[in-house]
C-alpha cells in the first residue's frame, strides 16, 4: 500500500539508486580483479528490497521477507572485495547489526498486536499496521507499559537502521567505506533512511487520533529530540577526527540523522501543545515537515558526497585525504559538485540543506514555548552547524585546494587523474542541480512532503 508518507520515500529511492546504478557503469571498471555478476544483480534486489520495506503493511511475515532481501543483498554488496579481510568483518559487523534491528522490530510488532482486527468492508491480519493501530487505544488506556514495550523496541529497532547514536557507531562507519562507493550512496543516502521511515510510521502514523489522549507523545519526544542531539552532535565531532574520505562522510551520516530525528521528537513533543490559534500544533506540522525535507535533502547531497569520494577513490586509488590535494586542477567537474553538496550539508544559503536546517530552527526555537528543553537542543544544533561546516571545509579542502601531494603528482604525471566520464559526471551534476533546485526553489519541496502530511 502506498501513502503519501510512502511515496516521499519512494521518490528518493527511485532518485538515488538511478544516479548509483549510471555512475556503476563507468565506475566498476575499478575492481578489474572481481566479477560483475556479484554486483549488479545484488544491487537490484537491494533497491527492490528497499521499494519494498516502505510500502509492506504486514509487519511480521511480509516486512522480514522484505527486511532479508535488503538485508542479504546489501550484506553482499558491503563485502564485494571479500579478499580483502577487513571488508568481511564489516560486512559481518552490517549483518549482525541489520538482524538485531530486525528481531526488536518484530518484537515490537509482537508485543502490540492484538488479534485480527475486522473493519467495515475488510478484514485486517494480526500484524498490519492499521489493525495494531486499531488496538493502541485499548493498550494506552490499560496502563501504556505494553504499548510502550512495543515501541522502544520499535524505537531501538529501526533506530538501528538509521545509525542513531549509539548504535550507528557499531556498524556504519565500517560498512560504508567497505562497499563500492555506488552502494555507500545507497546505504546512506536512501537505506538508513527505512530506519527514518519506521520511526515517522511508528510514533506518528500508528497513533490513531482517538488514543491521542492517552499517548504520552510528549515524553517520547523529550526521547527522540535529545537522542537526536546527541546523534547529530556526537557523530559530527567524531567526523572531524577522521583522515578517510568514505568513513568520514560515514560519520558525518549519523550526524545528519541527528538532525532528522530532533524536529521529528519536536513534532511529538508539541503535537498537543496549545496555545494562540493552536501555535504548538502548527509547529509540530513545521517539526514534521522540517524533519521529512531533510531526509529528502540528506538523501541528495550525502550520495552526491559518496560519488564524490568514489571519483576521488577512482582517480587516486585511495581513500585517505592526507594524500590528496590539488585536485581541483585535474578534476575541475568533481570539484564543483563537491563544492555544491559542501555547501548543501552545511546549510549555506541557496542550497537545500539551508532551507530544511532553517525549518528545524524555526520548530525547535519558537517550540520552546511549550517545551522549554527545545531550545537548548536547538542551541546544540546550531552549533553542530559550525562544525558541519568546518567538515565539509576539511573535506573539500584538504582534497581540492591543498598542495599537490606526490601520489597526486605521479599518478598526474602518469594520465591518471581526470574527471570521470559521462556515466560518473551525470550523476553527479545531476544531484548537484537538485541541491540548488530546492534551495532556489523550496516550494517544490514542501509541496511533495503536503502530500505526506
Amino acid at each position: 500500500a502506498v501513502d503519501g508518507l510512502s511515496a516521499v520515500f519512494l521518490l528518493l529511492i527511485a532518485l538515488v539508486s538511478t544516479a548509483s546504478a549510471l555512475y556503476s557503469i563507468e565506475y566498476m571498471e575499478h575492481y578489474p580483479d572481481y566479477a560483475l555478476y556479484r554486483y549488479y544483480p545484488y544491487f537490484l534486489l537491494f533497491v527492490a528490497g528497499m521499494y519494498g520495506i516502505v510500502v509492506v503493511t504486514d509487519l511480521m511475515a511480509g516486512f522480514f521477507l522484505l527486511w532479508q532481501l535488503m538485508t542479504l543483498a546489501s550484506y553482499a554488496l558491503v563485502r564485494f572485495e571479500h579478499k580483502r579481510p577487513e571488508n568481511v568483518r564489516a560486512a559481518i559487523r552490517y549483518l549482525i547489526a541489520m538482524e538485531v534491528a530486525c528481531a526488536f522490530i518484530l518484537l515490537g510488532a509482537g508485543l502490540l498486536a492484538r488479534g485480527p482486527v475486522t473493519l467495515p468492508g475488510e478484514t485486517l491480519m494480526r500484524y498490519d499496521f492499521d489493525a495494531i493501530s486499531h488496538g493502541l487505544p485499548e493498550l494506552l488506556r490499560a496502563g501504556g507499559g505494553l504499548a510502550a514495550a512495543g515501541l522502544v523496541c520499535f524505537l531501538v529497532g529501526f533506530g538501528i537502521k538509521a545509525g542513531m547514536w549509539p548504535f550507528g557507531q557499531l556498524w556504519l562507519p565500517a560498512a560504508h567505506p567497505a562497499a563500492p562507493s555506488p552502494v555507500s550512496a545507497l546505504l546512506s543516502g536512501v537505506m538508513i533512511k527505512t530506519g527514518v521511515y519506521g520511526l515517522m510510521r511508528s510514533f506518528l502514523w500508528l497513533i490513531p487520533a482517538e488514543a491521542l489522549d492517552a499517548y504520552p507523545s510528549e515524553v517520547w519526544g523529550l526521547v527522540l529530540a535529545g537522542l537526536g542531539t546527541a546523534t547529530l552532535f556526537i557523530g559530527t565531532t567524531q567526523a572531524l577526527g577522521q583522515d578517510q574520505s568514505k568513513r568520514l562522510l560515514a560519520f558525518s551520516s549519523i550526524g545528519q540523522v541527528g538532525y532528522i530525528l530532533l524536529p521529528l521528537g519536536a513534532c511529538l513533543a508539541l503535537i498537543k501543545a496549545g496555545g494562540p490559534d493552536d501555535a504548538g500544533l502548527l509547529l509540530a506540522a513545521v517539526g514534521f515537515t522540517a524533519a521529512l525535507f531533510h531526509t529528502l535533502n540528506h538523501g541528495l547531497f550525502k550520495s552526491l558526497l559518496f560519488l564524490n569520494a568514489g571519483s576521488l577513490l577512482y582517480a587516486t586509488d585511495t581513500q585517505d585525504l592526507n594524500q590528496m590535494g590539488g585536485l581541483a586542477r585535474y578534476m575541475p567537474a568533481t570539484a564543483v559538485t563537491t563544492l555544491a553538496a559542501a555547501f548543501a550539508i552545511a546549510g549555506v544559503p541557496l542550497f537545500n540543506g539551508f532551507v530544511s536546517k532553517w525549518s528545524i530552527f524555526v520548530a525547535t526555537v519558537l517550540g520552546s514555548r511549550f517545551a522549554p528543553y527545545l531550545a537548548v537542543f536547538a542551541v546544540v544544533a546550531m552549533l553542530t552547524s559550525v562544525l558541519t561546516l568546518a567538515l565539509s571545509l576539511k573535506f573539500f579542502g584538504t582534497s581540492f585546494l591543498s598542495r599537490v601531494s606526490r601520489r597526486v603528482a605521479e599518478r598526474a604525471g602518469a594520465g591518471r587523474i581526470a574527471d570521470g566520464g559521462w556515466p560518473m559526471l551525470a550523476p553527479q551534476v545531476a544531484l548537484a542541480a537538485c541541491c540548488l533546485l530546492l534551495g532556489l526553489a523550496p516550494q517544490i519541496g514542501f509541496r511533495i512532503i503536503h502530500r505526506a502530511l
